[in-house]
């Protein structure tokens, strides 16, 4: 009997992670797990003011996340494969961008009793792009709480998922540069990425991330 596959996509915001989760997701004969980030109370109101509503925020999300992986994901695999579109390590990157302090130790207690009960992905597809790129994919979508979206913010934030995967041992990563791909409108460039996928599942190869870009 073959084994269930348990794939993650991730990669800052905008850079596509929905989005290739279900165009991937019948190729794989799969089931989606797709993050909740709309039932969250604070984001808006976070985009608006990040260190008012940082750690609101935060632990808003890292325990929707919680709830979701530690019940969800178990009894997904016992049926199908299955992809998501986030990782819960992911929280913990956003909170060291995000919180200091008092407020991050507080973050750091919850986050260890938490993260010892969660699933690891047999391979994480690590999406990256260029700050312009992000940027210009943000507008596109035009998410209403995204439109006052800071440069500076999202430049940070990609630098930390490229310090973040530079170093990332818990499971394989396959890093894919985005920036002239377009799964929706081009089906080679689709094509590409699942050839990608089913190549490091079937060979078992760990490939490190290219050194991160500060620019």
């Amino acid at each position: 009997m073959t084994k269930n596959v348990y794939i993650a996509i991730e990669g800052p915001v905008g850079v596509g992670k929905t989005t290739l989760a279900r165009l991937i997701k019948e190729e794989f004969d799969a089931e989606l797990l797709l993050e909740v980030f709309e039932e969250n109370p604070f984001l808006s109101r976070f985009y608006s003011d990040r260190e008012r509503y940082a750690f609101q925020t935060q632990i808003f999300f890292l325990l929707s996340r919680y709830q979701q992986q530690h019940k969800v994901i178990p009894k997904i695999l016992e049926r199908s494969s299955l992809i998501s579109d986030y990782i819960f390590a992911k929280d913990r990157l956003f909170a060291h961008l995000n919180l200091s302090g008092e407020e991050l130790s507080m973050y750091e207690r919850i986050h260890d009793i938490l993260s010892e009960k969660i699933p690891l992905p047999d391979l994480v597809v690590y999406l990256r792009a260029d700050t312009d790129v992000l940027m210009a994919r943000i507008a596109f979508r035009d998410r209403s709480y995204e439109r006052g979206m800071d440069r500076d913010y999202i430049n940070r934030l990609r630098i930390a998922y490229e310090r973040f995967f530079s170093d990332y041992d818990e499971c394989p990563v396959l890093p894919i540069d985005t920036n002239e791909l377009n799964f929706v409108r081009n089906p080679e460039d689709l094509a590409f990425v699942v050839r990608s996928i089913k190549a490091v599942l079937r060979e078992g190869v760990y490939q490190r991330p290219l050194p991160f870009k500060l620019t």
